[in-house]
């Protein structure tokens, strides 16, 4: 499992309102909208043809696959659609069933409200998920020869970590149970009838009482229930003040559930410990089967039961790790890793049927994979091209599910296509659906190439990819965007990416780079930040420019950068660096440690891990890796954006570096993107769509003069 990461309507503008960001008042009658309306189409007859260049617009109609679940025979794969609606501006989630001979796609049911994580019975007859349909996210089963649907629960929150046990009579799942939570002091009782007072105090005892894309944490703590697979009441099964967490995994004889989770007192201050417990389901006794200091996670029976496989690594204290394949006996003795001479980072696994082997995801130099990895540590590739680690920008990512007779599917797009369901089966591999297809068929999307730099710090190889605008000819010069990422412990590589074709249909070459401390590219790599961060990537980055350049691509004179997050810190962090760039966009950034280890979501992890130190402890180091020290050396227009939501990297870290740069006199501009957490700032496609537009027009603004070089 890897650390935590910064996890990298219209927009809000504050302080003085640019030129660049206004945007025309909307309607506000019904004649104005029809006026616009016919305005709109009067336009769209005018046009020779379609719309060739990829636009905000297309934003709306995108779709990608994610979470695809073979059935055990491998006849039908189930998988979750996430189609973006331009009529609630956000992505609607629902289960499609694909069968894997004719490729016919049906949807799941016709019931109203989003449908995701389906999951196979044992024998593959029934089909479990969960559905909002009438308002809240319940537990819902499908009979798949008559069709049949029920809905197995009244939850007052959501289920997940849905596992069937063995014998089909059973789906266990996780689901927080909240808690009053503390109470100090209250308002005097002689209120008035009719009275309108303010709100009670609001009164917080935890370390980390606030999530990103939550908002601050409600009171209470995951349990694991059970609830037969018929219907029925459901029965919680584990109990106390820590969180019980999936996936889960049944013994055999059903007798048995196996979960991870801390269950020591000082779980709020620790926040990547966890073991691998047993937890007997008729009695609720709870054993822990590891106790080593690092995570254990992820436990997965073997098909015989004799053995567990789980993932974790030892905890070092240090920012990165790679997450190792270990396999246990089922009473916790004999553990051992199948991947202690491997140096990828496992992510998600899957026993195979016959139990010799099992299944692993991992990252590969910006490309995700599944490998076959035997007991005896032996690895094969058994597919390749996963995708589906977001749309805006083009991380690593994708998930899989094996049946079992071995064939594999899994989401895989390419750096033109979003994540699609794919079927590897016998060393080779098709693709089942087409749900771009209008997008593939009427859209020039920018050509993606993969580049290669020595860092001019010590000699290191550095990837990237550039995405260069649609029809461009070879000797070329464009301006260029270096686009970077977050994490910072992740990695870009060849995937679709909104925001990079957006960005090269307007003219510019963009450039994706896996500097140090990326990962993909082993442990040692990734930890050349480790309380060094930000620091020596800075050179790999501008190494990779000038290869760019090197390449008669990029023009040396219209250089631009941005990214987000941990692409933020480096944005920051390299415009106090060089005033080679003519602007800048700092997206969500840290540009203060000690600030951002007070009041960031994880304040038991940013410190002790990613600085070896508390603020009051080494304030000269926090100091140093801070971005805020170099705004004295800025001359570079900067602008700033960030979530209004942000609860991972603050909004106050964002508006120290809008303050200081506007105090020093460097043009800038601060953006908030209203309701938008920090993983979920391009969530809506309105939102995302705003703000590409918006870095674009910060960008214009200063690329004014440039024209294309004469040819070299």
């Amino acid at each position: 499992m890897r650390k935590p990461a910064f996890l990298g309507a219209s927009l809000l503008i504050l302080a003085v309102q640019p030129a660049f960001a206004r945007q025309a008042p909307a309607p506000e009658t019904i004649a104005e909208a029809e006026t616009a309306s016919a305005e709109a189409s009067a336009a769209g007859s005018a046009r020779q043809g379609p719309e060739r260049r990829f636009t905000g617009a297309d934003l709306f109609d995108l779709a990608i696959a994610s979470d695809p679940q073979i059935s055990p025979d491998g006849r039908r794969i189930a998988y979750v659609r996430r189609q973006n609606d331009i009529m609630t501006d956000r992505a609607v989630n629902s289960v499609w069933l694909i069968d894997t001979t004719t490729g016919e796609e049906t949807p799941l049911g016709a019931n109203e409200g989003a449908t995701f994580a389906p999951r196979w019975s044992p024998d593959g007859r029934r089909l479990a998920y969960v559905s909002t349909a009438g308002g809240s996210a319940q537990l819902w089963v499908r009979w798949m020869t008559g069709g049949e649907t029920v809905r197995l629960t009244g939850l007052p929150t959501s289920p997940s970590s849905l596992a069937w046990s063995p014998d089909g009579r059973s789906i266990a799942y996780t689901m927080l149970v909240t808690d009053d939570g503390p109470s100090f002091g209250s308002a005097p009782k002689n209120k008035p009838e009719g009275a309108k007072w303010a709100e009670p105090l609001e009164v917080h005892d935890l370390l980390a009482f606030k999530a990103d894309g939550e908002g601050f944490v409600e009171p209470g703590f995951e349990k694991i229930f059970v609830v037969p697979a018929t219907g029925g009441s459901p029965r919680q099964l584990t109990f106390g003040p820590y969180h019980d967490t999936g996936p889960l995994s049944w013994s055999r004889d059903g007798r048995t559930l196996y979960f991870s989770a801390n269950r020591k007192p000082d779980w709020e201050r620790d926040p990547v410990e966890s073991e691998v417990h047993a937890l007997d389901v008729a009695s609720g006794s709870v054993t822990a089967l590891t106790d080593r200091n690092g995570p254990d996670a992820n436990p997965l029976v073997s098909p015989d039961g004799s053995k567990i496989a789980y993932l974790g690594f030892d905890d070092k204290r240090r920012a990165y790790e790679n997450t190792q394949l270990y396999v246990m006996s089922r009473d916790g003795s004999a553990k051992h890793s199948l991947t202690a001479n491997w140096d990828y980072s496992v992510d998600a696994i899957q026993w195979a049927a016959d139990g010799k082997s099992v299944y692993a995801q991992y990252d590969d130099h910006g490309e995700t994979k599944v490998a076959r990895i035997g007991l005896d540590g032996s690895a094969r590739t058994a597919a390749t091209g996963l995708s589906g680690g977001g749309l805006d920008r083009p991380y690593t990512g994708g998930s899989f599910s094996v049946s079992d007779g071995g064939a594999i599917a899994f989401t895989g797009g390419t750096a033109q296509r979003p994540a699609e369901v794919q079927l590897a089966r016998g060393g080779s591999a098709r693709i089942l659906t087409d749900l771009n297809r209008s997008l593939r068929e009427v859209k020039s999307l920018g050509a993606v190439r993969k580049i290669t730099a020595v860092s001019s710090h010590d000699g290191k190889t550095i990837e990237g990819w550039l995405t260069l605008p649609p029809g461009y000819r070879e000797g070329q010069r464009v301006p260029l965007i270096l686009e970077i990422h977050g994490g910072p412990f992740a990695a870009y590589g060849g995937h679709f990416s909104t925001d990079n074709q957006l960005y090269a249909a307007a003219g510019y070459a963009v450039l994706s780079a896996n500097p140090r401390g990326s990962t993909s590219y082993g442990a040692a790599f990734a930890n050349e930040i480790d309380k060094a961060y930000p620091g020596n990537d800075y050179f790999d980055l501008i190494s990779i420019v000038d290869r760019a350049i090197e390449l008669g691509i990029a023009d040396p004179q219209a250089l631009f950068v941005t990214g987000g997050s941990g692409g933020g810190v480096l944005t920051s962090w390299i415009v106090g660096k060089t005033d080679r760039f003519k602007a800048a966009v700092a997206q969500k950034p840290v540009i203060n440690w000690t600030s951002q280890a007070l009041t960031a979501d994880g304040p038991g992890f940013f410190g002790p891990y990613w600085l070896g130190a508390e603020p009051w402890e080494k304030p000269d180091l926090y100091w140093s890796l801070s971005p805020l020290s170099l705004v004295g050396n800025v001359k570079t227009p900067t602008l700033v954006i960030v979530g209004a939501e942000d609860y991972r990297t603050p909004v106050s870290e964002s508006e120290q570096y809008y303050t200081a740069l506007r105090l020093r006199g460097v043009p800038t501009a601060l953006i908030k993107v209203p309701g938008a957490s920090h993983g979920g700032i391009a969530a809506r496609p309105s939102q995302s769509a705003a703000k590409a537009s918006a870095i674009l027009a910060w960008f214009e603004k200063y690329k004014k003069g440039w024209s294309p070089p004469a040819d070299d």
